[in-house]
């Protein structure tokens, strides 16, 4: 759930009043759904729509989001304010959008003078607005954390290793946003295992930043389901005065107490030098476990 410079036109969304309905499955572990919702913002070269749906019976709350196309025939001549019926398809790792139909169109001057959607909490989706922007260089503050073991840990730990970290929740719903980037990780944990070239001195961690029902339990569970090795990738969460503007310093931002199918959260992944620098931000869901090995091996990179 991605949006230009942070919240941008995601949350400028009309308000719709409508119904989504599920279809069943088309073949063996796909799921589709009807859909309908405004267009907020085309991205040709993402091959994306980002679109403020209305709610999708038996999967997910309305909220404003970006749909993968695979064919991005499909969306020449959708425009901002577009009113769309689609089909949402979901398999065991994947989602995308198909067979978009215009209704009719609100205008995008409509749209952008819509206020921004409240969620379940006032505080739904909000970031520390007094924190630096962090950018390549740039050194990252401690933050205090609990990993899968209920013990207490800080950023600062992980200083004398290359670090990459990444923000989830466990509940996430869509296998192509948070189930995605754990399988990522997963790969690129076990390929620099493997690899004799690899220095030794790296970490992976994983931010939940749902505390309240991402406990050190469910923290370790879904490492093991992703067949973590816990001397490498450590999976933690902490208190909304620490996740929060820990993520803010990336543009990160994501719903306080509310449903999974009513979060509403973008995606950073952040690679950090052994003294707390940061090398790389990676943003959205798109990458691969290469462009994290690489990254880490640039930040373990003596200074010349």
């Amino acid at each position: 759930m991605e949006c230009a410079k942070w919240l941008g036109a995601a949350f400028a969304a009309a308000a719709i009043v409508a119904t989504g309905c599920r279809d069943g499955g088309t073949s063996a572990g796909r799921q589709s759904y009807d859909v309908t919702g405004v267009v907020i913002e085309v991205r040709a070269t993402n091959n994306e729509a980002v679109i403020r749906h209305d709610r999708i019976e038996g999967y997910m709350d309305a909220m404003t989001m970006p749909f993968d196309v695979k064919d991005p025939a499909l969306l020449v001549g959708l425009k901002s304010g577009d009113f769309v019926r689609f089909k949402l398809l979901v398999e065991p790792k994947d989602s995308w959008a198909e067979g978009f139909q215009v209704l009719s169109n609100i205008g995008p001057q409509e749209v952008a003078s819509k206020p921004a959607p409240v969620l379940n909490d006032p505080n739904g989706v909000s970031f520390y607005k007094d924190v630096p922007e962090l950018k390549v260089g740039d050194f990252l503050p401690d933050y205090v954390l609990t990993n899968q073991l209920g013990q207490p840990i800080r950023l600062s730990q992980f200083r004398g290793k290359a670090l990459a970290f990444n923000f989830f929740f466990t509940r996430c719903p869509l296998p192509d946003f948070c189930p995605r980037e754990a399988d990522n990780l997963s790969r690129a944990m076990r390929q620099m295992k493997a690899d004799a070239t690899m220095p030794a001195n790296w970490h992976l961690l994983s931010i939940s930043f749902e505390p309240e029902n991402d406990t050190p339990k469910a923290l370790e569970s879904y490492g093991r389901r992703h067949q973590y090795d816990p001397d490498r990738w450590t999976f933690a969460t902490g208190a909304y005065e620490q996740v929060q503007p820990l993520g803010s310093h990336f543009g990160l931002y994501f719903g306080r107490n509310v449903t999974p199918d009513n979060q509403n959260h973008n995606l950073r992944t952040v690679i950090l030098d052994p003294e707390g620098r940061v090398v790389e931000i990676i943003i959205g869901n798109r990458w691969e476990p290469a462009q994290v090995i690489d990254a880490l091996k640039r930040a373990l990179k003596p200074a010349r």
